[in-house]
């Protein structure tokens, strides 16, 4: 039956598309019993995630045919399935790798607030979420028939946030970061993170010695991913690291090292989609920084959405509990393989993680 066929696809995962990256594992001295380890670590570290939230719906469609009237597609909505999306996510995947966690995050007043409260809490996350009545919770529709989207729909409001309450956003992340080792600044550039809450919440997090991680999408949205100075991990796109530096020629390792300077990142991994990732990592001495590649652990993803998300925190997690980044690339894109052979933003778990490890 349809239902049937819609539980299938957003609850079963293709874990046997997966493999290690063994030739970049030996080149660096990784072995499975290090993951293992590094893995079970993240259970005693204390994190925060601040940005976007972002509630995904996937509406299932069936199709009826072709309009006689115009040439276009018509199709009849059957199910719909919500997911905690955006920076949501990725406190919801921290808190499925065992990391004790806080998300903080501003929303409408509205019943995708309720929704995510509800799914934030079910993950084990402790949310802060800041409820502002003149914008709505960002929810994003994908219209989807035979496996396929056909349509996206976006509800949002991209100004920033009022100076209101970015002053309360400072005081919740002022209280986090006295008792964290990993904050993560998850950006879809909806708002939620202007630049002076950035450079303050930075500066802060420096001052207690705490790691931070950044993202900044630039999807249907542009962001700019170097205005996060000083962070431990950066994971742009390739197109994401192109838009920020404004550099459309240069091959991949002279892109990296261009954001890198330009951001004064320490570790930069440079997502390419389906052909993987680039490592650009070092201690922070132009002289020592080393470039790798690890080829996409997925060779039949069924949904590249949350994809980003995953390696974000998974490799920030591993950074955090004393792995290397070569190590945290690894993971990271260990994570990143399994989410993408689902449908949907199910929040990881360190059981599938030592799993795909066994």
């Amino acid at each position: 039956s349809s239902v049937d066929l819609l539980h299938k696809e957003f609850f079963t995962t293709n874990i046997r598309s997966t493999g290690l990256p063994h030739d970049y594992m030996i080149r660096h001295g990784i072995d499975v019993a290090r993951l293992r380890s590094l893995l079970q670590q993240f259970a005693s570290l204390k994190v925060c995630v601040v940005g976007d939230l972002i509630i995904d719906e996937y509406i299932t469609c069936q199709p009826l045919g072709m309009s006689q009237e115009d040439p276009t597609i018509v199709v009849t909505p059957i199910d719909s399935t919500r997911f905690v999306g955006g920076a949501g996510v990725v406190a919801a995947h921290a808190a499925g790798l065992g990391a004790e966690v806080q998300f903080i995050s501003v929303t409408g007043t509205d019943a995708c607030r309720e929704f995510a409260q509800k799914e934030l809490a079910a993950a084990g996350v402790n949310a802060h979420l800041l409820e502002d009545d003149s914008r709505p919770t960002t929810l994003k529709q994908r219209f989807r028939c035979m496996g396929k989207t056909l349509l996206r729909v976006s509800h949002l409001h991209q100004a920033a946030i009022a100076t209101q309450f970015q002053a309360r956003l400072l005081a919740h992340l002022e209280e986090a970061i006295q008792d964290i080792n990993l904050l993560v600044f998850s950006d879809f550039n909806y708002g939620c993170l202007p630049p002076a809450v950035v450079n303050k919440v930075t500066l802060m997090a420096k001052a207690k010695g705490v790691m931070l991680a950044a993202d900044s999408q630039s999807s249907s949205q542009v962001g700019d991913i170097s205005r996060f100075q000083g962070m431990d991990l950066l994971t742009p796109t390739e197109h994401e690291a192109r838009i920020s530096t404004r550099n459309h020629d240069d091959g991949l390792v002279v892109l990296a090292e261009a954001l890198r300077q330009m951001s004064a990142a320490h570790n930069v991994l440079l997502k390419l989609g389906q052909e993987g990732l680039l490592i650009h990592a070092g201690n922070g001495k132009d002289d020592d920084w080393l470039t790798d590649r690890v080829g996409a652990l997925n060779t039949a993803p069924r949904d590249v959405a949350g994809a980003g998300d995953s390696l974000l925190i998974t490799s920030a997690l591993t950074l955090a509990s004393g792995g290397n980044i070569w190590e945290a690339a690894c993971l990271g894109s260990l994570a990143a393989a399994v989410q993408v052979g689902r449908v949907g933003n199910t929040p990881i778990s360190t059981k599938e993680l030592l799993q795909e490890l066994a």
